[in-house]
Protein backbone atom coordinates (compact mmCIF):
# COMPACT_ATOMS: atom_id res chain seq x y z
CA UNK A 1 0.00 0.00 0.00
CA UNK A 2 1.51 3.29 -0.55
CA UNK A 3 0.83 6.81 0.72
CA UNK A 4 0.91 10.39 -0.08
CA UNK A 5 3.12 12.10 2.12
CA UNK A 6 -0.17 14.06 3.67
CA UNK A 7 -1.40 10.25 4.08
CA UNK A 8 1.43 9.08 6.34
CA UNK A 9 1.21 12.08 8.38
CA UNK A 10 -2.40 11.64 9.33
CA UNK A 11 -1.37 8.01 9.94
CA UNK A 12 1.10 8.76 12.43
CA UNK A 13 -1.00 11.55 13.82
CA UNK A 14 -3.63 8.54 14.50
CA UNK A 15 -0.86 6.30 15.62
CA UNK A 16 0.16 8.84 18.22
CA UNK A 17 -3.36 9.37 19.79
CA UNK A 18 -4.01 5.76 20.30
CA UNK A 19 -0.23 4.09 20.83
CA UNK A 20 -1.37 4.56 24.60
CA UNK A 21 -4.85 2.51 24.53
CA UNK A 22 -3.78 -0.59 22.34
CA UNK A 23 -1.25 -3.26 22.91
CA UNK A 24 1.94 -2.53 20.49
CA UNK A 25 1.59 -5.58 18.43
CA UNK A 26 -1.80 -3.88 16.99
CA UNK A 27 0.54 -1.48 14.73
CA UNK A 28 2.70 -4.61 13.52
CA UNK A 29 1.91 -5.04 9.72
CA UNK A 30 -0.07 -8.70 9.11
CA UNK A 31 1.44 -11.24 7.11
CA UNK A 32 -0.64 -12.43 4.13
CA UNK A 33 -0.58 -15.91 2.01
CA UNK A 34 0.06 -15.34 -1.57
CA UNK A 35 0.55 -18.55 -3.22
CA UNK A 36 1.15 -22.31 -2.48
CA UNK A 37 2.92 -24.89 -5.41
CA UNK A 38 5.03 -28.25 -4.98
CA UNK A 39 7.61 -29.52 -7.32
CA UNK A 40 10.09 -31.90 -7.91
CA UNK A 41 13.78 -31.83 -7.23
CA UNK A 42 16.88 -34.05 -7.69
CA UNK A 43 17.64 -37.15 -5.30
CA UNK A 44 13.86 -37.68 -5.10
CA UNK A 45 13.38 -34.50 -2.57
CA UNK A 46 10.25 -33.57 -3.14
CA UNK A 47 9.45 -29.28 -2.69
CA UNK A 48 6.63 -27.16 -0.92
CA UNK A 49 6.91 -23.43 -1.41
CA UNK A 50 5.07 -21.12 0.54
CA UNK A 51 4.81 -17.37 -0.85
CA UNK A 52 3.92 -14.42 1.85
CA UNK A 53 3.62 -10.89 1.31
CA UNK A 54 6.00 -10.40 4.18
CA UNK A 55 8.78 -12.77 6.07
CA UNK A 56 7.83 -15.42 7.57
CA UNK A 57 7.74 -16.76 11.38
CA UNK A 58 7.08 -20.84 11.15
CA UNK A 59 6.72 -23.49 13.19
CA UNK A 60 6.29 -27.16 11.63
CA UNK A 61 4.72 -29.92 13.46
CA UNK A 62 4.58 -33.56 12.04
CA UNK A 63 1.67 -35.62 12.04
CA UNK A 64 0.74 -38.66 10.32
CA UNK A 65 1.08 -38.79 6.61
CA UNK A 66 1.05 -35.07 6.88
CA UNK A 67 2.89 -31.69 8.34
CA UNK A 68 1.14 -28.22 9.09
CA UNK A 69 3.26 -24.93 8.69
CA UNK A 70 2.04 -22.72 11.19
CA UNK A 71 2.32 -19.44 10.01
CA UNK A 72 2.59 -16.57 13.26
CA UNK A 73 0.27 -13.49 12.37
CA UNK A 74 -0.70 -14.05 8.63
CA UNK A 75 -3.83 -14.12 7.54
CA UNK A 76 -5.39 -16.51 4.94
CA UNK A 77 -5.96 -15.96 1.55
CA UNK A 78 -8.87 -18.19 0.24
CA UNK A 79 -7.59 -16.77 -3.56
CA UNK A 80 -4.06 -17.48 -2.73
CA UNK A 81 -2.88 -19.35 -6.08
CA UNK A 82 -2.16 -22.79 -5.87
CA UNK A 83 0.09 -25.17 -8.11
CA UNK A 84 0.15 -29.24 -7.50
CA UNK A 85 3.05 -30.74 -9.83
CA UNK A 86 3.06 -34.55 -10.64
CA UNK A 87 5.44 -37.05 -8.95
CA UNK A 88 5.92 -35.61 -5.33
CA UNK A 89 4.95 -37.02 -2.08
CA UNK A 90 2.36 -33.96 -1.71
CA UNK A 91 -1.51 -34.83 -2.25
CA UNK A 92 -3.05 -31.88 -0.63
CA UNK A 93 -2.25 -28.15 0.53
CA UNK A 94 -4.92 -27.18 3.01
CA UNK A 95 -5.26 -23.99 4.60
CA UNK A 96 -6.90 -22.40 7.89
CA UNK A 97 -6.92 -19.87 10.24
CA UNK A 98 -6.33 -20.90 13.85
CA UNK A 99 -6.52 -16.95 15.51
CA UNK A 100 -3.51 -15.06 14.32
CA UNK A 101 -1.83 -17.63 12.62
CA UNK A 102 -2.68 -19.60 9.76
CA UNK A 103 -1.89 -23.39 9.82
CA UNK A 104 -1.52 -24.97 6.21
CA UNK A 105 -1.40 -28.54 6.07
CA UNK A 106 0.62 -30.63 3.50
CA UNK A 107 -1.16 -33.87 3.26
CA UNK A 108 1.48 -36.61 1.63
CA UNK A 109 1.05 -40.12 -0.04
CA UNK A 110 3.89 -41.55 2.69
CA UNK A 111 5.44 -40.66 6.09
CA UNK A 112 7.68 -37.98 5.55
CA UNK A 113 11.43 -37.73 7.49
CA UNK A 114 12.01 -34.71 9.91
CA UNK A 115 12.71 -31.64 7.49
CA UNK A 116 16.63 -31.09 8.16
CA UNK A 117 17.65 -26.99 8.71
CA UNK A 118 19.43 -27.86 5.14
CA UNK A 119 16.12 -28.43 3.27
CA UNK A 120 14.77 -25.29 4.76
CA UNK A 121 15.44 -22.07 3.25
CA UNK A 122 13.48 -18.58 3.32
CA UNK A 123 14.15 -16.40 0.08
CA UNK A 124 13.97 -13.05 -0.41
CA UNK A 125 11.73 -11.36 -3.26
CA UNK A 126 12.86 -11.84 -6.71
CA UNK A 127 11.28 -10.32 -9.94
CA UNK A 128 7.49 -11.11 -9.82
CA UNK A 129 7.87 -13.38 -6.31
CA UNK A 130 7.49 -12.40 -2.44
CA UNK A 131 9.36 -13.97 0.36
CA UNK A 132 8.57 -17.78 0.01
CA UNK A 133 9.31 -20.16 2.78
CA UNK A 134 10.99 -23.55 0.55
CA UNK A 135 10.86 -26.89 2.24
CA UNK A 136 12.53 -29.52 0.57
CA UNK A 137 11.48 -33.42 2.01
CA UNK A 138 12.23 -37.23 1.58
CA UNK A 139 9.60 -40.09 2.63
CA UNK A 140 11.24 -41.50 6.05
CA UNK A 141 9.76 -41.90 9.48
CA UNK A 142 9.33 -38.84 12.32
CA UNK A 143 8.03 -39.16 15.61
CA UNK A 144 4.51 -37.65 15.73
CA UNK A 145 4.02 -34.23 17.49
CA UNK A 146 7.75 -33.09 16.60
CA UNK A 147 8.35 -29.70 16.05
CA UNK A 148 10.52 -27.64 13.77
CA UNK A 149 10.76 -23.87 14.31
CA UNK A 150 12.04 -20.40 13.07
CA UNK A 151 11.42 -16.83 13.71
CA UNK A 152 11.90 -14.34 10.81
CA UNK A 153 15.02 -13.42 11.99
CA UNK A 154 16.64 -17.18 12.24
CA UNK A 155 14.86 -17.82 8.82
CA UNK A 156 17.05 -14.73 7.37
CA UNK A 157 20.02 -16.85 8.67
CA UNK A 158 18.84 -19.32 7.14
CA UNK A 159 18.65 -17.64 3.58
CA UNK A 160 22.50 -16.44 4.68
CA UNK A 161 23.82 -19.69 5.08
CA UNK A 162 22.02 -21.08 2.02
CA UNK A 163 23.02 -18.59 -0.22
CA UNK A 164 25.58 -19.61 -3.18
CA UNK A 165 27.38 -17.44 -6.02
CA UNK A 166 25.50 -19.17 -8.60
CA UNK A 167 27.46 -20.66 -11.89
CA UNK A 168 26.28 -19.49 -15.61
CA UNK A 169 27.97 -21.62 -18.40
CA UNK A 170 27.26 -19.70 -21.58
CA UNK A 171 27.97 -22.15 -25.13
CA UNK A 172 28.77 -19.69 -28.00
CA UNK A 173 27.29 -21.93 -30.83
CA UNK A 174 29.16 -23.40 -33.82
CA UNK A 175 32.82 -22.00 -34.27
CA UNK A 176 36.02 -22.86 -36.02
CA UNK A 177 35.30 -25.30 -39.46
CA UNK A 178 31.47 -25.15 -38.54
CA UNK A 179 30.48 -21.32 -39.39
CA UNK A 180 26.88 -21.60 -38.90
CA UNK A 181 24.49 -20.27 -40.83
CA UNK A 182 25.21 -17.32 -42.88
CA UNK A 183 23.50 -14.21 -44.17
CA UNK A 184 23.28 -12.82 -47.65
CA UNK A 185 26.05 -10.43 -46.57
CA UNK A 186 28.10 -13.14 -45.51
CA UNK A 187 27.44 -12.62 -41.61
CA UNK A 188 28.52 -15.68 -39.95
CA UNK A 189 26.63 -17.35 -36.91
CA UNK A 190 29.54 -18.17 -35.13
CA UNK A 191 31.11 -14.84 -34.98
CA UNK A 192 27.78 -13.05 -33.69
CA UNK A 193 27.27 -15.26 -30.77
CA UNK A 194 30.87 -15.23 -29.88
CA UNK A 195 30.75 -11.94 -29.34
CA UNK A 196 27.29 -12.16 -27.62
CA UNK A 197 28.29 -14.71 -25.33
CA UNK A 198 31.43 -12.90 -24.02
CA UNK A 199 29.33 -9.47 -23.74
CA UNK A 200 27.04 -11.64 -21.80
CA UNK A 201 29.65 -12.93 -19.46
CA UNK A 202 31.10 -9.68 -19.07
CA UNK A 203 27.99 -8.37 -17.83
CA UNK A 204 26.70 -11.48 -15.50
CA UNK A 205 29.96 -11.45 -13.76
CA UNK A 206 29.16 -7.62 -13.00
CA UNK A 207 25.73 -9.18 -11.61
CA UNK A 208 27.32 -11.04 -9.24
CA UNK A 209 27.25 -14.71 -11.31
CA UNK A 210 30.36 -16.59 -11.31
CA UNK A 211 30.21 -17.49 -15.77
CA UNK A 212 32.48 -19.81 -17.82
CA UNK A 213 32.14 -19.54 -21.81
CA UNK A 214 32.07 -23.03 -23.85
CA UNK A 215 34.52 -21.29 -26.11
CA UNK A 216 35.94 -18.25 -25.97
CA UNK A 217 37.73 -18.11 -29.87
CA UNK A 218 37.01 -19.51 -33.19
CA UNK A 219 37.56 -22.91 -31.76
CA UNK A 220 34.99 -26.14 -33.20
CA UNK A 221 33.50 -28.28 -30.18
CA UNK A 222 31.11 -31.48 -30.75
CA UNK A 223 27.75 -30.88 -29.01
CA UNK A 224 28.95 -33.50 -26.22
CA UNK A 225 31.79 -31.39 -25.15
CA UNK A 226 29.31 -28.23 -24.73
CA UNK A 227 27.06 -30.39 -22.46
CA UNK A 228 29.99 -31.87 -20.67
CA UNK A 229 31.78 -28.27 -20.00
CA UNK A 230 27.60 -27.50 -18.10
CA UNK A 231 27.89 -30.75 -15.95
CA UNK A 232 32.02 -30.19 -15.05
CA UNK A 233 31.31 -26.22 -14.00
CA UNK A 234 27.85 -27.84 -11.83
CA UNK A 235 26.56 -24.89 -13.54
CA UNK A 236 22.85 -23.45 -12.02
CA UNK A 237 22.13 -22.74 -15.72
CA UNK A 238 23.13 -23.15 -19.46
CA UNK A 239 22.45 -20.98 -21.92
CA UNK A 240 23.42 -21.88 -26.02
CA UNK A 241 23.47 -18.64 -27.97
CA UNK A 242 22.98 -19.07 -31.41
CA UNK A 243 21.44 -16.96 -34.72
CA UNK A 244 18.45 -18.56 -36.82
CA UNK A 245 17.83 -19.08 -40.37
CA UNK A 246 14.86 -19.43 -42.65
CA UNK A 247 14.18 -20.20 -46.49
CA UNK A 248 11.87 -17.16 -46.32
CA UNK A 249 13.78 -14.23 -46.23
CA UNK A 250 10.76 -12.26 -44.40
CA UNK A 251 10.91 -14.30 -41.17
CA UNK A 252 12.81 -12.75 -38.28
CA UNK A 253 12.36 -12.62 -34.45
CA UNK A 254 14.08 -14.33 -31.59
CA UNK A 255 12.91 -17.60 -30.38
CA UNK A 256 13.86 -19.78 -27.52
CA UNK A 257 14.43 -23.42 -27.10
CA UNK A 258 14.01 -26.46 -24.45
CA UNK A 259 14.85 -29.45 -24.42
CA UNK A 260 12.36 -32.70 -24.99
CA UNK A 261 12.21 -35.62 -26.49
CA UNK A 262 9.66 -34.52 -29.01
CA UNK A 263 9.66 -31.27 -31.27
CA UNK A 264 6.85 -28.94 -30.06
CA UNK A 265 6.10 -28.44 -34.05
CA UNK A 266 7.14 -29.38 -37.18
CA UNK A 267 10.07 -26.03 -37.51
CA UNK A 268 11.42 -27.09 -34.14
CA UNK A 269 12.27 -30.22 -35.16
CA UNK A 270 13.83 -28.96 -38.46
CA UNK A 271 16.21 -26.04 -35.96
CA UNK A 272 16.93 -29.56 -33.99
CA UNK A 273 17.83 -31.23 -37.13
CA UNK A 274 20.45 -28.70 -38.35
CA UNK A 275 22.20 -27.99 -34.91
CA UNK A 276 22.44 -31.68 -34.36
CA UNK A 277 24.12 -32.00 -37.46
CA UNK A 278 26.93 -29.87 -36.34
CA UNK A 279 28.38 -32.78 -34.98
CA UNK A 280 29.11 -35.06 -38.74
CA UNK A 281 31.36 -31.90 -39.98
CA UNK A 282 33.93 -33.56 -37.13
CA UNK A 283 35.76 -36.11 -39.41
CA UNK A 284 35.79 -38.42 -36.09
CA UNK A 285 32.28 -38.80 -37.23
CA UNK A 286 28.79 -38.56 -35.56
CA UNK A 287 29.40 -40.16 -32.26
CA UNK A 288 26.80 -40.84 -29.02
CA UNK A 289 27.41 -39.19 -26.06
CA UNK A 290 29.59 -39.95 -23.23
CA UNK A 291 28.71 -42.67 -20.61
CA UNK A 292 28.75 -39.30 -17.88
CA UNK A 293 26.32 -37.16 -20.47
CA UNK A 294 23.90 -40.37 -21.24
CA UNK A 295 23.66 -40.57 -17.23
CA UNK A 296 20.47 -42.40 -16.37
CA UNK A 297 18.48 -39.77 -14.48
CA UNK A 298 15.37 -40.77 -12.94
CA UNK A 299 12.59 -39.52 -14.28
CA UNK A 300 11.97 -37.05 -10.84
CA UNK A 301 15.47 -35.30 -11.74
CA UNK A 302 14.15 -34.92 -15.56
CA UNK A 303 10.99 -33.91 -14.53
CA UNK A 304 12.64 -31.55 -12.35
CA UNK A 305 15.63 -29.94 -14.97
CA UNK A 306 12.59 -29.61 -17.71
CA UNK A 307 10.11 -27.67 -15.11
CA UNK A 308 13.09 -25.36 -14.43
CA UNK A 309 14.48 -24.80 -17.69
CA UNK A 310 10.91 -24.09 -19.17
CA UNK A 311 10.17 -21.71 -16.08
CA UNK A 312 13.72 -19.75 -17.35
CA UNK A 313 12.86 -19.60 -21.01
CA UNK A 314 9.15 -18.41 -20.46
CA UNK A 315 10.79 -15.31 -18.41
CA UNK A 316 13.83 -15.03 -20.47
CA UNK A 317 10.65 -14.85 -23.47
CA UNK A 318 9.24 -11.99 -21.72
CA UNK A 319 12.37 -10.17 -20.59
CA UNK A 320 12.97 -10.28 -24.89
CA UNK A 321 9.62 -8.88 -25.40
CA UNK A 322 9.86 -5.69 -22.67
CA UNK A 323 13.17 -4.90 -24.33
CA UNK A 324 11.10 -4.19 -27.65
CA UNK A 325 12.85 -7.24 -29.28
CA UNK A 326 10.71 -8.18 -32.09
CA UNK A 327 9.53 -12.37 -31.48
CA UNK A 328 9.20 -14.90 -34.88
CA UNK A 329 6.17 -16.02 -35.30
CA UNK A 330 4.28 -18.55 -33.11
CA UNK A 331 5.32 -19.54 -30.37
CA UNK A 332 8.14 -17.78 -28.17
CA UNK A 333 8.89 -20.74 -26.45
CA UNK A 334 9.57 -24.13 -28.42
CA UNK A 335 10.89 -27.80 -27.30
CA UNK A 336 13.21 -29.96 -29.29
CA UNK A 337 15.36 -33.01 -28.96
CA UNK A 338 18.83 -30.66 -29.31
CA UNK A 339 21.56 -32.21 -28.12
CA UNK A 340 23.39 -29.36 -26.58
CA UNK A 341 20.81 -29.49 -23.98
CA UNK A 342 20.95 -33.41 -22.82
CA UNK A 343 22.37 -32.90 -19.35
CA UNK A 344 21.45 -32.40 -15.80
CA UNK A 345 21.54 -28.90 -16.18
CA UNK A 346 18.85 -26.41 -16.81
CA UNK A 347 19.14 -24.63 -19.97
CA UNK A 348 17.51 -23.22 -22.81
CA UNK A 349 18.96 -22.32 -26.65
CA UNK A 350 18.46 -19.29 -27.31
CA UNK A 351 17.87 -18.10 -30.91
CA UNK A 352 18.45 -14.35 -31.44
CA UNK A 353 17.13 -13.50 -34.29
CA UNK A 354 17.53 -14.67 -38.15
CA UNK A 355 20.78 -13.75 -40.55
CA UNK A 356 18.61 -15.18 -43.50
CA UNK A 357 16.74 -11.82 -42.95
CA UNK A 358 18.32 -8.62 -45.03
CA UNK A 359 17.57 -6.28 -42.28
CA UNK A 360 18.01 -8.84 -38.97
CA UNK A 361 21.46 -9.46 -40.48
CA UNK A 362 22.57 -5.91 -40.02
CA UNK A 363 20.69 -5.51 -36.77
CA UNK A 364 22.92 -7.98 -35.56
CA UNK A 365 25.96 -6.95 -36.42
CA UNK A 366 25.81 -3.90 -34.37
CA UNK A 367 27.09 -3.29 -31.21
CA UNK A 368 23.54 -1.75 -30.13
CA UNK A 369 21.64 -4.25 -30.78
CA UNK A 370 23.89 -6.87 -29.16
CA UNK A 371 23.99 -5.04 -25.93
CA UNK A 372 20.26 -4.53 -26.22
CA UNK A 373 20.00 -8.35 -26.42
CA UNK A 374 22.70 -9.35 -23.74
CA UNK A 375 20.52 -6.80 -21.25
CA UNK A 376 17.05 -8.38 -21.80
CA UNK A 377 18.95 -11.70 -20.88
CA UNK A 378 20.82 -10.40 -17.73
CA UNK A 379 17.52 -9.40 -16.61
CA UNK A 380 16.04 -12.91 -17.15
CA UNK A 381 18.48 -14.44 -15.17
CA UNK A 382 18.83 -12.28 -12.58
CA UNK A 383 14.91 -12.75 -11.84
CA UNK A 384 15.20 -16.66 -12.28
CA UNK A 385 14.69 -18.62 -9.48
CA UNK A 386 17.71 -20.79 -9.01
CA UNK A 387 16.08 -22.54 -5.75
CA UNK A 388 12.39 -22.96 -6.80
Amino acid sequence: MKFSRRGILKVSALGIMVAGLLPRVAFAARNTLRSMRTGVQPNGKTRVVIETSLRPSYSIVYGENSFTVKLSNTAANDSAEKKMATGTLVKGLTQSQNGESLNIVVSTTRSIAEIPKSGIMVLEPNGDNEYRLVLDFVAGTVSKGAVTSATAKNASDTVKKNEKKRIIVIDAGHGGKDPGCIGKGGTKEKDIVLSVAKKLQSQLQLAGFTVYLTRSGDKYLKLQERASIGEQRRADLFLSIHANANPSRSMKGFSIYTLSEKASDEEAQKLADAENAADKIDVSGFESFSKDIRIALSSLQQHAVAEMSQEYASDCAKSFKRAGIEQQPGAAVRHAPLAVLRSTVPGALIECGHLSNAAEEKLLKTSAHQDKLVAAIVRSVKNYDFDV
